[in-house]
């Protein structure tokens, strides 16, 4: 368990680099969580943004805003976050290795997931037995057999999660990225590994069973679909962060970038459209400055 950061900062993208800039020339002990290989811009292109002319590469846009960071004093754990807690004058963070960290304030700028139905059975089941969320929805398949898809750390916690609430527990991917750790807890939970693509989620009313590319049909009630990195909302929603009212879907935040919960601070996609570098970059800076601000405030209070 380290000692406090001042800013801890979920997510690599445009909004979460800008923060820690902004943060750590503040002289806020910061760091950053997140992969820069999971921003939507790490395989994109740049050309509307103010001052940069032609065509950028967005994973070199990336790399040199965490270099920046870094530079200014920000430290990069590229580790996803996998929950976080209230805990003392700030915050427990735990990342996909079991470790703990904890900060007085946080930037939750994780992105949004721009992910599309691409299983058969997908979209007409959702609601009905397919949920994108373990601790929202893992509750209701007490007792009945459920698959859990994806290939990064979300996946396996959530399967962990379910194991102590029902079993069997499938967790389904063609190609597992985790930890050593991480992959040893899953064996030690009894978490079934299934080394295979999902092709198709059958049922009408309910889902019924998940069928696999070889043909092979796990008799399932639930499929919880955890695609790469917690999702913000999984994360904020956890911990008590307000959603927007109307769609409840974005993190609501004041002009300030400070959530309803004093001490969170969003920015970037996670609050909300325009999805935009230039939009993403403002809310960063304007985030990493209050917080950096707040984070003084709270280490004197917490070591007078």
């Amino acid at each position: 368990m380290s000692d406090f950061y001042d800013v801890a900062i979920i997510g690599a993208g445009p909004a979460g680099l800008q923060a820690a800039i902004h943060a750590a020339r503040r002289k806020a002990r910061t760091i950053i969580f997140g992969k820069i290989e999971a921003s939507a811009l790490f395989r994109a292109h740049l050309e509307n943004y103010f001052g940069l002319p032609g065509k950028k590469d967005g994973k070199e846009v990336l790399e040199t805003g965490l270099s920046q960071a870094q530079n200014f004093g920000a430290e990069y754990l590229p580790q996803d976050v996998v929950s976080l807690a209230i805990e003392g004058p700030g915050f427990l963070i735990e990342t996909e290795t079991g470790d703990h960290y904890r900060a007085y304030t946080l930037i939750i700028a994780t992105g949004v997931s721009r992910r599309r139905a691409k299983i058969k059975g997908e979209k007409e089941l959702l609601g009905k037995g397919v949920s994108y969320c373990v601790d929202c929805d893992g509750f209701f398949f007490r007792g009945l057999p459920v698959a859990v898809l994806g290939s990064g750390s979300a996946a396996a916690h959530g399967a962990l999660t379910l194991k102590k609430i029902t079993s069997p527990v499938y967790l389904v991917s063609p190609e597992l990225k985790v930890s050593e750790q991480l992959l040893a807890e899953l064996k030690e939970a009894g978490v079934e590994i299934i080394p295979a693509k999902a092709k198709e989620i059958l049922g009408t009313q309910e889902v019924e069973g998940l069928v696999l590319e070889n043909g092979e049909i796990l008799k399932v009630k639930g499929v919880f679909i955890e695609e790469g990195a917690k999702g913000a909302l999984q994360l904020a929603t956890v911990l008590g962060v307000a959603l927007d009212p109307e769609n409840m879907t974005y993190i609501q935040v004041d002009r300030q970038q400070q959530t309803n919960l004093p001490g969170v601070f969003a920015a970037g996609d996670v609050c909300g459209p325009p999805f935009q570098v230039a939009k993403a970059v403002g809310e960063g800076c304007v985030a990493g400055l209050k917080a950096a601000e707040l984070a003084s405030k709270r280490r004197k209070e917490h070591q007078s």
